[in-house]
């Protein structure tokens, strides 16, 4: 019944194919002309690629819906921006540049020397004048720009860091977690420190063009001044500014660039190696380098599409022409391996009919299950994992089509001078060659037993040597063995793996916003984020004694948690305004009072900023709490969680107290709450997809559990050995997960079918023949898919690097699962041949077996016998 199905899916195809290829070797020129003009048209579309270019790492990197951009977005409605600046309440990171000062050995930074630096950096940065004076475009506090709190301490004078009596990290209700790094543990009084940061922060509030435009020709100023300066005498810098991270990022693609050159030279290379032969006529220079051309024609086609539609393009697309090359390079390969199973001798548009017929099913098995994994990736909440899937599965498809049209007019073409025994090169008439002889004079030489081309040798190693030493007894427990420590090494890079995109990583190599993230990492990881707690219920009670007790309770619970300082007090206007009401004598448990009052208190206090009290009414309020030791990925993700779980613990309160928690670098820590059931959401449909199309493909149920079975094992392989390879589950490699499944189809699947389709008796023997037929299909699939990304080993990026790290994985896996793992443990389950041995013994024998000819079915280069073909 399920070869029913099967034969009803494939034998339609494979009859349109067989019209297809018959049309095409008749009128190659057409097709040919027919690409080409689709190229030329679509291909203008690159004309929109820098207005298209979406390169904001926010937008690109960040969940789409995060809950920290809607807790943004009732910050920025409910607190808008002040005139007076405030780098605690900021709803964004702010417009700023900023400068870690370290000891240039590593010794106290609060020295009379280290400060004289440090001042007189400080009047250089303050001196800049590109675009306009820092004193013009500063953010303002009560009128003058917003100063350092350790220059302020020391009044600008460096002899006094010795002798002022500076504590830590609390100094006068001032907070210098921030501004002062490296400092011993459980220390209250500041007599050594490792690290200084000052930060200039720019006025946001300027909204026009110009002034935006002013702003960040101060920036970079502040860089070129910084990136041109010579070492310091006592101190070492490391600078970094709002635009940088930005900057860098799309800098990273300029270096890719150069890599397309030597990615389009190493396949053509790969290519016409697979395909050379001594023959001068049957070798096939010009058809593997015209693959590659079509493969090239399929990005300029379907990225053009996509940029005419109006598709954002994201960096990470900048990745995908590296894997179509592989992906089309590969599929020329089945179509030149079904031409070479032809008989020479048949008109060109018959052979091309019959390539077709058996080539055509297996390149659209190919293209269906890549394709539909990278529309599955569209489910993910990662923009940049969404365009890289859609300009990816639209040039897989545009290379397919070109595959069918244009590559196959080019191999009915090459057919053509075959044919007529011309030199690859000249074109000229060679004489026939006799036997296997080949030259550079001679050519054409072609196997009288079957009239068709001999065999490649390597297809003999796998026959007669590779294959009948994997089917050893011996050799089978020795894979099982090496299997069972594939699994346990991936099972525990597995529980290794960190999550989350670090943003130093968004930089190249080398550059200078990396030093300062690793400065800021080991000198300012003590204080975590000033977590924003915002009371958004406008019911809210705040005179009620019980109301107030209840929050008094929430802010206790978070002050307590393991991430929050229980030394610093939380930052309340509401604590300051309790203490106020008493000492002006007046109480503050009726509405009326409260309110009366509330106003002049909010302008004496400094708290303005934190209620959003509008006609007689308090729409909203927020406080403040100091976290502690966020030093990982992971402190980060549990910092969110708990903070997030307890102010849902507040909301079921007796009184409930509804509020969110805010910090603007929760816009990136979201990425925590959402990366690991997304990948694992994608991954679960992704394979189950597959298997629906295994178990329309191979026509036995138990080996497509198999292929399943391959599937999970490729996954958690990629997934583990990823872990160890210093690659965290992030945007970037989740991407490359959803890959995974494709491509482990690709190997599983075919040869399972090959195995099952074999007619040959014996498991061993059937294990055997599947490989013959497929070793050398997967090896060039293999060896094709990895040359197109390999040259991505040698960018500066981590994001270019990730993608060549995690393919090389997945091929390599998927073709060790493919021609070692699969066909060893198909051997220990007859039962996936015993429908088809059964058939075999109801069929009448043929006197003559040599006149037994077999029809080869190719599968995602699979040659697998099938006795159902025409």
């Amino acid at each position: 019944m399920t070869k029913c199905k099967t034969d009803c899916i494939e034998r339609p195809l494979s009859l349109a194919f067989e019209k297809l290829g018959c049309v095409v070797g008749r009128h190659p020129c057409v097709f040919i002309l027919f690409a080409l003009c689709v190229s030329a048209a679509l291909g203008p579309g690159f004309i929109f690629l820098h207005e298209r270019e979406a390169n904001d790492i926010e937008d690109q990197f960040t969940p789409a819906n995060g809950p920290a951009k809607l807790e943004r977005a009732i910050v920025e409605e409910n607190f808008p921006q002040s005139e007076e600046f405030s780098q605690l309440r900021l709803a964004s990171d702010g417009t700023y540049a900023s400068l870690i000062i370290t000891g240039l050995h590593r010794e106290n930074i609060l020295t009379e020397a280290a400060f004289n630096d440090i001042i007189e950096l400080d009047r250089q940065v303050k001196s800049i004048t590109s675009g306009n004076t820092f004193e013009n475009l500063c953010a303002k506090t009560k009128g003058r720009c917003m100063s350092n709190a350790i220059l302020d301490i020391i009044n600008y004078n460096a002899t006094e860091i010795l002798s002022s009596n500076i504590t830590y990290p609390m100094n006068n209700r001032t907070f210098l977690g921030t501004t002062i790094g490296g400092v011993e543990p459980n220390s209250s009084e500041l007599t050594s420190a490792k690290a200084v940061r000052l930060f200039y922060f720019l006025d946001e509030k300027k909204k026009e063009k110009e002034e935006k435009m002013m702003m960040k020709n101060w920036l970079d100023g502040f860089l070129n001044l910084l990136s041109n300066s010579t070492e310091r005498k006592t101190v070492h810098l490391s600078y970094f500014t709002s635009i940088s991270r930005q900057n860098e990022f799309e800098s990273n693609s300029d270096s890719v660039i150069p890599l397309f050159s030597v990615t389009y030279f190493l396949a053509i290379t790969i290519s016409i190696l697979s395909c050379l032969r001594l023959d001068c006529v049957r070798t096939k220079v010009w058809v593997a380098a015209f693959g590659v051309v079509s493969t090239g024609m399929a990005v300029l086609a379907g990225f053009g599409l996509l940029l005419f539609c109006g598709m954002p393009f994201a960096m990470t697309v900048a990745t995908a022409p590296f894997l179509i090359l592989g992906v089309g390079v590969d599929d020329m390969f089945i179509m030149i391996s079904c031409w070479q199973k032809t008989e020479v001798h048949k008109a060109v548009e018959i052979r091309l009919a019959e390539t077709y017929k058996e080539a055509g099913v297996s390149i659209t098995i190919t293209t269906l299950t890549d394709v539909l994994a990278f529309y599955i990736g569209l489910m993910t909440p990662f923009r940049s994992v969404q365009s890289f899937c859609m300009y990816t599965s639209t040039a897989l498809l545009f290379c397919y089509i070109f595959n069918i049209t244009f590559f196959g007019a080019c191999l009915a073409l090459n057919g053509r001078r075959e044919k007529g025994n011309r030199h690859w090169l000249t074109c000229m008439k060679v004489p026939e060659a006799t036997g296997d002889d080949g030259g550079c004079c001679v050519g054409g030489a072609y196997d009288e037993n079957t009239d068709k081309e001999f065999e490649m040798p390597i297809d003999s190693f796998f026959k007669n040597y590779y294959g009948p030493f994997l089917t050893r007894v011996w050799v089978k427990a020795l894979v099982c063995l090496i299997y069972a420590g594939y699994l346990a090494a991936s099972i525990y890079g597995c529980f290794q793996m960190q999550e989350g995109l670090d943003l130093k990583h968004l930089a190249a190599d080398g550059s200078y916003v990396g030093s300062y993230y690793d400065k800021e990492d080991e000198f300012f990881s003590a204080f975590g984020p000033n977590v924003m707690l915002v009371i958004k219920d406008e019911h809210f009670q705040y005179w009620n004694p019980t109301a107030r007790e209840n929050l008094d309770l929430c802010l206790e619970t978070f002050k307590n948690l393991t991430v929050a300082n229980s030394s610093i007090l939380p930052i309340s206007w509401l604590s300051e305004y309790m203490k106020f009401g008493p000492n002006a004598s007046f109480s503050l448990d009726t509405e009326t009072q409260f309110k009366r009052h509330l106003t002049a208190f909010l302008n004496l206090s400094g708290f303005s900023q934190d209620v959003n009290f509008t006609n007689n009414q308090i729409h909203a309020s927020r406080m403040f709490i100091q976290t502690v030791n966020i030093r990982t990925a992971i402190d980060e993700k549990n910092m969110l969680d708990v903070f997030r779980e307890t102010a849902e613990q507040c909301g079921k309160f007796q009184t409930p107290v509804d509020l969110i928690v805010y910090h603007p670098a929760f816009i990136y820590f979201d990425q925590y709450a959402v990366i690991v059931s997304n990948t694992i959401q994608n991954i679960v449909v992704a394979t189950c997809v597959m298997l629906v199309i295994s178990l329309l493909l191979i026509p036995n149920p138990l080996c497509s559990l198999w292929v399943t079975f391959a599937i999970a094992s490729v996954i958690v392989g990629v997934a583990g050995f990823m872990a160890l390879w210093d690659v965290s589950l992030d945007s970037v490699s989740m991407i490359n997960l959803v890959i995974c499944i494709g491509f482990s189809v690709d190997f599983s699947a075919h040869i399972s079918y090959a195995f099952v389709s074999s007619e040959k008796s014996s498991v061993n023997e059937k294990a055997v023949d599947a490989i013959t037929k497929l070793g050398y299909p997967i090896i060039q699939g293999a060896v094709s898919t990895i040359a197109g990304v390999v040259v991505l080993a040698a960018a500066k990026s981590y994001i270019f690097r990730t993608f060549f790290k995690i393919m090389f994985l997945v091929i390599l896996f998927g073709a060790v699962h493919g021609i070692v793992f699969i066909p060893v443990f198909l051997t220990f389950l007859s039962t996936c041949s015993n429908s088809h041995e059964k058939t075999q013994q109801n069929l009448p024998e043929l006197s003559d077996t040599s006149e037994r000819k077999v029809k080869a079915v190719v599968i995602q280069n699979v040659w697998c016998a099938d006795p159902d073909c025409p």
